[in-house]
């Protein structure tokens, strides 16, 4: 992962860096080592003021972190609202394209379910429920990690009425996350580029398109 140019630097930068961008919920931001070890956090819980924070953020962030080669940015892909995940995704592209590395994209339910896995010692299966508002869930269903400790989905992402998500899960545990560990996402985006493997396309998982709509091309009035 090392480039021309760093040999003899290793005494100002102490490894390379990933830094995670996820706003799928709230606004979080982390940078782990290459061990997978935190470096920094930052983070709000506010759904809806993304674009306000993640500025400030990534650089109390950077701060934290201090000095070192930041190789890779894993971007949270959702499920989330259109308008505060593409905050998200741009804010991580555009840092990318100003270091001229690499975006990783990665769903943020792995992230999710990652933490329930190593950090909550959750076993056999179970849903990550996320809320979409609008008296609406999005739950995806894991079991267990694969041989690259990434979290193993066995039911894709799915949008279904709060009121019905008990039902929908016949049985299968139940994981409410109000919040996601950027620091979590960083670390399925590091075991993925260590296996080769891509998680997620380009496109963000929306839990659904914006209301606003364009107008139609206008009306020929006839004389």
């Amino acid at each position: 992962m090392r480039t021309h140019g760093d040999e003899g630097r290793d005494a100002d930068y102490p490894g390379e860096v990933i830094l995670a961008v996820d706003t799928s919920l709230g606004t979080a931001i982390a940078l782990i080592g290459d061990d997978g070890a935190s470096r920094a956090e930052a983070s709000a819980a506010d759904p809806l003021g993304h674009a306000e924070v993640i500025g400030d953020l990534l650089v109390r962030a950077l701060d934290e972190a201090g000095t070192g080669p930041i190789r890779h940015v894993v971007a949270g892909m959702g499920p989330g609202p259109f308008t505060g995940l593409r905050i998200g995704i741009a804010a991580a592209r555009a840092f990318a394209l100003g270091r001229g590395i690499p975006v990783l994209p990665v769903p943020s339910h792995v992230a999710a379910a990652l933490t329930a896995i190593e950090q909550d010692a959750v076993s056999g299966a179970f849903a990550v429920v996320t809320d979409a508002r609008r008296r609406e869930v999005a739950i995806t269903v894991f079991d267990g990690t694969d041989a690259d400790g990434i979290p193993i989905v066995i039911a894709d992402t799915v949008l279904v009425p709060a009121a019905d998500a008990d039902v929908h899960l016949d049985g299968v545990r139940r994981i409410d996350v109000a919040t996601l560990s950027a620091v979590a996402l960083a670390r399925v985006g590091a075991r993925a580029l260590a296996a080769g493997r891509t998680l997620a396309g380009e496109e963000p998982l929306y839990l659904r398109h914006p209301d606003v709509t364009l107008p139609g091309a206008p009306k020929k009035v006839g004389r």
